[in-house]
């Protein structure tokens, strides 16, 4: 699926990750993980890759953002953003949830649209998917991302723990 937004001129397009995009993604994803400050393992890279190309429904999947000329369709052109998303069984439902796990843009074309049709996208196919929800985490650092989080989620009391 293919969808389109006017950003500048220029159409944006959220499409389904292809093996094709694996360098452009490891560019994006580093870039995300860095944000993090962050690293993992060259064999994660190859295995997340992987994972977001199958068709396992219990497995990651992804969207990525181009922009091309109006009428393009964007391919071969560099990935601008990406968003990775799973489903999951529930407890409180009957109906798998959607946890959207990663969202990156490229710093330098942000706060022109790109994160919010990433993440509008995700919530388009879990309304597809019949999934009974989409939820997500951010740091509390990540006040640019917070900024677009506010008009399009709703916050919630609960607070992230790990072992």
């Amino acid at each position: 699926m293919d969808d389109r937004a006017r950003t500048e001129g220029r159409a944006l397009h959220i499409r389904e990750l292809r093996a094709s995009d694996e360098a452009e993604w490891c560019r994006l994803w580093t870039g995300y993980l860095a944000f993090y400050e962050t690293r993992v393992p060259e064999e994660v890279y190859r295995t997340t890759f992987s994972r977001l190309l199958s068709d396992d429904p219990w497995m990651p999947s992804a969207f990525v953002a181009t922009f091309g000329s109006p009428g393009e369709t964007g391919d071969g052109a560099p990935l601008v953003g990406l968003v990775h998303y799973l489903y999951h069984a529930h407890c409180w439902r009957l109906d798998r949830i959607c946890y959207l796990q990663d969202l990156f843009v490229d710093p330098g074309i942000r706060g022109g649209g790109v994160g919010r049709a990433l993440m509008e996208r995700v919530y388009a196919q879990a309304d597809i998917d019949s999934a009974a929800g989409v939820y997500w985490m951010t740091q509390t650092f990540n006040t640019t991302a917070r900024a677009l989080y506010d008009r399009i989620g709703t916050a919630t009391p609960f607070m992230k723990y790990q072992r």
